[in-house]
């Protein structure tokens, strides 16, 4: 007659992987009909109840509890097998080269201290705590481990965003940096697509298929799959876009994800007009009726996305802007946008797009989402001034005919210690100043003059409306205001773009950029949970510390919490 018989370890902890295979093993023992090898969760315990090994022992495990259960033939074959556990689990020999295991992440760091990331795959509820630990260290976190609080997500990645750090997570099965795959991850060779994607398999089947089609990746970036939700606001996917965006061999970005929800849709795809490189976004499912928008360029399936990557890093297309860089160091304090128009309709434009990209945004046009100036002759935080007003014309001439009150300003947010960047319009044709650059470019010199005077660098972008037949001669106007260093655009959208970026980065200065050091140097990794995603950073060459991780205080969670809340 067939037996059950269990074994309850209290505390005991193995990785999944471990368990699995000492499932397997039992298993094959003589005279074992079945078996099971799990933690005591609820859930696990359903799963025995359905596979008929449920047992009254078994009922009163805890979640930190090993359970391991046999059916066998009879009783004696039943006890025979669970005297084998710790012979068979003994013999599970490791694969990773290392002499010794450390015991915490602190150890493991200083075994390596070249390692830039974390792999984390321990159970659910000890694994925040674990990310927490590699942030205090300055390590980017590659969070396999799901069952991960969104409370818990949007505080990791808070913090992690205030050290320049990413997580990836949790619940990101797939990510490849600089060439390694972490966790589950195709051999996919070296090219010029960067992808960021929130699915693993969604990652895996667009970096496969680049590879199939004879192109490559530069880095692929897994962000999990509450990441562009409304609560955590798409943290990673913003911060893995502007890594690709400054990384100088990422030629074109795939974007890959469920569809998020609007705010957070249109938060990402601001950011992805703004790398200045051609984008293609596969919001699976997501409905639109366009091909592409400037840079963004739109596929319905993964294939799809793909195929479109590998057409457009063959032909370069080029995206709206370069990415904005400032060419100098702003002070303390420099932060706001000074846009002074002298086309009414260029302004209300670039109001339009900033008021979506900057809070606090004044104007004396009147629009939705921007504030109204209380003296339309001083600036406040950001400003876009239309100067055609009727307010500026009485008495004289309108500003594309008359420079005199735009350089007037000019000068005036020049001495403003908190004016970063001016944004300018010169509008060329008939009617309009005969040369408006051989007023304006000296203007801007003295206007920086003044600034560096005070120690404080200014930015000027400039778009130039106009064609090579209008009388103001137009390649004179671009290299008069060339000399004077401006930042040159012919779009206003693309100069708008581009000058709002440069301040969206100073409205935060206390969150610094990803290095792009992870993407130049080797990778190296600390690995807490599953040893064989150790062993396949070894098998690639990387290098790695595995670290002998088990719950603290036991499994004990009253007992961690207390322990948690002592090391602050």
């Amino acid at each position: 007659m067939a037996a059950i018989n269990a074994e309850i370890r209290r505390g005991a902890y193995y990785d999944s992987v471990m368990l699995m295979q000492l499932q397997r093993a039992l298993a094959d023992l003589p005279g074992v009909l079945d078996a099971g090898v799990v933690m005591g969760t609820d859930a696990n315990k359903d799963i025995l109840a359905q596979s008929d090994l449920l047992t009254p022992e078994i009922d009163g495990a805890s979640a930190e509890d090993l359970i391991i259960v046999v059916k066998a033939e009879d009783e004696g074959m039943a006890r025979a097998a669970l005297g084998q556990v710790d012979d068979l689990l003994t013999r599970r020999k490791s694969s990773i080269d290392q002499e010794y295991l450390p015991k915490s992440l602190e150890s493991a760091g200083k075994m390596l201290p070249e390692a830039q990331w974390v792999l984390i795959s321990t159970p659910g509820q000890h694994a925040a705590g674990v990310a927490r630990d590699a942030l205090r260290q300055g390590k980017h976190v590659f969070l396999y481990s799901d069952n991960v609080s969104v409370e818990d997500e949007v505080s990791l990645k808070r913090e992690a965003t205030e050290k320049g750090l990413l997580v990836m997570g949790p619940d990101c099965g797939t990510a490849i940096v600089n060439g390694v795959g972490l966790g589950f991850a195709n051999v996919v060779r070296r090219g010029p697509i960067g992808l960021v994607a929130a699915s693993g398999t969604g990652l895996q089947q667009v970096s496969t298929q680049i590879h199939q089609l004879g192109s490559g990746l530069t880095h692929g970036f897994g962000t999990g799959g509450r990441d562009l939700s409304e609560k955590v606001g798409a943290v990673t996917t913003l911060q893995a876009l502007d890594v690709l965006s400054r990384d100088p061999d990422t030629k074109v970005i795939v974007l890959v994800s469920k569809p998020p929800s609007p705010i957070v849709a249109q938060k990402v795809l601001r950011a992805a007009r703004l790398t200045g490189k051609p984008v293609v976004v596969d919001f699976i499912g997501y409905e639109t009726d366009k091909n592409h928008i400037d840079n963004l360029h739109f596929a319905s399936t993964l294939d799809g996305a793909a195929r479109k990557a590998v057409q457009l890093s063959k032909v370069g297309a080029p995206g709206p802007t370069t990415t904005a860089h400032p060419t100098g160091t702003f002070a303390t304090g420099q932060k706001y946008l000074r846009g002074l128009y002298s086309g009414g309709t260029l302004a209300y434009e670039a109001l339009l797009i900033l008021r979506d990209l900057l809070p606090d945004l004044y104007s004396n046009i009147h629009l939705e989402g921007a504030d109204a100036l209380e003296n339309v002759l001083e600036s406040q935080a950001h400003t876009i001034i239309d100067l055609g007003e009727d307010v500026f014309t009485v008495g004289r001439l309108h500003p594309m005919m008359d420079n005199d009150l735009r350089i007037r300003r000019l000068q005036q947010e020049a001495e403003d210690p908190e004016t970063a960047v001016i944004l300018l319009d010169v509008v060329l044709g008939y009617g309009s100043h005969p040369d408006p650059a051989s007023e304006l470019a000296p203007a801007i010199v003295e206007a920086r003059t003044t600034a560096q005077a005070a120690g404080r660098h200014l930015e000027f972008v400039v778009v130039v409306v106009g064609t090579d037949e209008d009388p103001q001669d137009f390649d004179h106007q671009i290299k008069q205001l060339k000399n004077a260093k401006v930042q040159l655009f012919t779009s206003n959208e693309a100069a708008v773009y581009h000058a709002g970026e440069l301040v969206q980065a100073l409205a935060d200065p206390d969150q610094p950029p990803v290095s792009l050091d992870i993407l130049n140097q080797p990778l190296a990794a600390l690995n807490v949970g599953l040893e064989s995603f150790a062993e396949a950073l070894a098998d690639q060459g990387a290098s790695v510390i595995h670290v002998d991780w088990k719950p603290p205080a036991g499994g004990n969670e009253r007992l961690a919490a207390i322990l948690a809340r002592m090391r602050g």
